[in-house]
């Protein structure tokens, strides 16, 4: 029989946890000894459990998971920490990595990875999730091809083919004219793929991507009456997701959920049985621009939950101009929460 190995869980999302722990209840030998949901208690239950193993959401509260990495790897030493993350950046994944995590598995891949990524770890086997492994850089790759083998290192697969594979990205503009070239781009990329696009966005921002688009070349007006182009208010969308000062889970999947799918029947009535739906979207930022960083937050952890449901693209956009910023927890949990990041200032 094997020897008990003791994990604590730490994820700001209870469902998740609920999913992780159920899944390494698979494994009579892994015993969940602690549940936490932010970046500082992660850090004070590791040194008061001592744990094995450390499964670690980057994206939290207070403390976000790279710097409790730093501090825990202090603090109980024996721990290994595997990260768990939506997050497919390169730049994230490497720091994760540097911070002292042993190994890095993307949300969406847990269910095939996530035991096997444990089971690596505890072995002392550095494990990089297969839909990223070929992403990370040479600085987190120290040793020679014979040294990772003598280590254990897991083989990453081929990154899925950028054509077919979900996105859930996000811009940080610091001007409006960089997000509304940046969101011109994107739409009139799914446009010109044959796909459909959905803006949520303020008026000023709808109209000025329009505008873009139809100096291009492009029929806005046809690609409305196709069902190929839907605009909707993103202040009005908010007012039906949120409650409490939070987006309500069934009222977001509803909402953008109808949306997605009658687009998806128009294209495939109109004969595009592959077409994809791309979603360019600031609910967000108006969340984070009226203080309610956390609803942001939240706001994107349920986009990760429609990618999962369907075939889409997503970027999400930030307008820091008038802000003058944001601040670093805050950034490094909405980085982390999707699949690529874009910074864009003028000049640049």
């Amino acid at each position: 029989m094997k020897p008990t190995k003791r994990v604590l869980v730490v994820d700001d999302y209870e469902p998740w946890r609920r999913f992780v722990c159920s899944t390494l209840q698979q494994r009579p030998e892994l015993q969940v000894i602690g549940e936490v949901s932010d970046g500082s208690e992660a850090v004070r239950s590791a040194e008061e459990l001592q744990p094995d193993l450390i499964l670690l959401d980057i994206g939290l509260p207070t403390l976000n998971g790279i710097e409790a990495a730093r501090r825990i790897r202090s603090l109980s030493p024996k721990s290994r920490i595997l990260f768990l993350s939506e997050n497919r950046s390169r730049d994230i994944a490497d720091e994760a990595l540097r911070a002292g995590g042993s190994g890095y598995v993307a949300k969406s891949d847990a269910k095939r990875e996530l035991l096997l990524a444990v089971e690596a770890v505890l072995e002392g086997r550095r494990f990089v999730s297969t839909s990223l492994g070929q992403n990370l850089t040479d600085s987190t790759k120290e040793h020679s091809d014979d040294t990772d083998r003598r280590e254990g290192l897991v083989a990453p697969s081929p990154l899925p083919n950028p054509e077919t594979a979900r996105r859930h990205e996000v811009g940080f503009y610091f001007d409006d004219e960089l997000l509304v070239d940046h969101g011109a781009q994107f739409i009139g990329a799914a446009l010109r793929s044959g796909n459909v696009a959905i803006l949520l966005a303020t008026a000023w921002h709808r109209d000025s991507i329009v505008a873009k688009l139809q100096a291009q070349g492009f029929d806005i007006g046809a690609a409305i009456e196709r069902g190929r182009y839907i605009a909707l208010d993103a202040a009005e969308a908010l007012s039906m997701i949120m409650s409490d000062g939070k987006p309500d889970p069934v009222r977001f999947l509803q909402l953008i959920g109808v949306f997605i799918a009658t687009a998806a029947e128009t294209m495939k009535a109109a004969g595009g049985e592959h077409a994809r739906v791309a979603i360019f979207g600031e609910c967000v930022h108006l969340l984070w621009a009226q203080g309610n960083a956390e609803a942001a937050i939240r706001f994107e952890k349920l986009g990760n939950q429609l990618l999962s449901r369907y075939d889409i693209d997503i970027l999400c956009a930030y307008s820091l101009g008038v802000q003058g910023g944001m601040d670093d927890n805050v950034f490094q949990r909405i980085c982390a929460e999707h699949s690529a990041v874009h910074r864009r200032e003028p000049g640049c």
